[in-house]
């Protein structure tokens, strides 16, 4: 009896070794989107580019933004291994300022929690700088 409850239990630890062996890997293309400067109301929407490198079906839950003026959008269906998937965001470009925000996306991959970032900075080509209206100086009038 004692044999056969050591061969069962080594089998079990056997099966567990293997199946870890079995795992998601998420490699991006990069984690870091420069906008650049950009006009007040130009398109907005951007794209990280990725890859499973592992063995698993990777499946992204959950892609969450740190500000409500970015929209993330992340791929419904599994990403099979070898495959390429896509997650798109839009920034909005209505607010005329420099900008730094991060968007986590969350999966089943072997880092778990992947931090990516979008960067730039959205200009009104319409409003001039306070510097650049004044063309002449007191004493020049």
């Amino acid at each position: 009896m004692k044999q056969l409850i050591t061969i069962l239990f080594v089998g079990l630890i056997s099966f567990s070794a293997f199946a870890q062996d079995k795992v998601a890997k998420i490699e991006f293309d990069s984690d870091t989107i420069d906008y650049g400067t950009i006009e007040k109301g130009a398109d907005g929407v951007r794209t990280f580019k990725f890859k499973n490198t592992g063995n698993a079906p990777l499946i992204i839950t959950k892609v969450k933004s740190s500000c409500g003026c970015t929209v993330p959008k992340k791929p419904e269906d599994p990403i099979m291994p070898g495959m390429t998937g896509e997650i798109t965001v839009k920034y909005d470009t209505e607010r005329v300022m420099p900008f730094r925000k991060t968007i986590t996306v969350t999966s089943n991959a072997e880092t778990p929690i992947v931090a990516l970032k979008i960067k730039g900075t959205v200009v009104d080509s319409n409003k001039t700088s306070v510097l650049e209206k004044k063309s002449k100086s007191l004493i020049e009038q």
